[in-house]
């Protein structure tokens, strides 16, 4: 499975473009697993090829959810790394800002020149954004996560195994 780093990156500049509130790495992270979640619930596929693993706090994407630690804590990468590639492709699209607060880092997306390419979804995936970014874009993080934890497919799956 390979996520789709070109769509993730575009949800984000929906998100921005949409003044989403709160936002963050934690709470992209959450409304990534949200959209795929819904749109799945409708399609049977999800939208970004993310897997979701329950957390304590929140679903955790695999790969965006290592992507984001790394940027946070400027690791460096061997440039045959995969995931160097997928920073990269990440960064042409937005500029991240690294933020350490008292007790965790926190990332900042930053809108540069790309727009929203909604051509890059089809009408059901831009549905199931729109409904999340609606229901969730006023929310903190926090408020978000526990919403989550209201799905029976979440509250069903075991603590660090794969909820989609």
């Amino acid at each position: 499975m390979k996520i789709d780093i070109t769509k993730i990156a575009n949800a984000i500049l929906y998100m921005l473009e949409k003044d989403v509130k709160h936002l963050n790495d934690r709470k992209v992270a959450i409304l990534l697993f949200l959209m795929d979640f819904e749109n799945q619930k409708k399609t049977g596929e999800k939208i970004f090829n993310e897997e979701y693993i329950k957390d304590k706090r929140n679903p955790e994407p695999v790969v965006i959810g290592e992507i984001f630690e790394i940027i946070a804590n400027s690791e460096d990468l061997d440039e045959e790394d995969e995931r160097l590639y997928i920073i990269q492709e990440l960064l042409d699209y937005l500029d991240i800002e690294v933020l350490t607060k008292d007790k965790f880092i926190e990332l900042k997306f930053i809108k540069m020149e790309e727009e929203f390419d909604k051509s890059l979804f089809s009408r059901k995936e831009l549905n199931s954004i729109e409904a999340v970014i609606e229901k969730y874009g006023e929310d903190t993080a926090r408020k978000v996560a526990n919403a989550t934890f209201k799905i029976q497919k979440v509250r069903e799956t075991a603590l660090n195994e794969i909820i989609i």
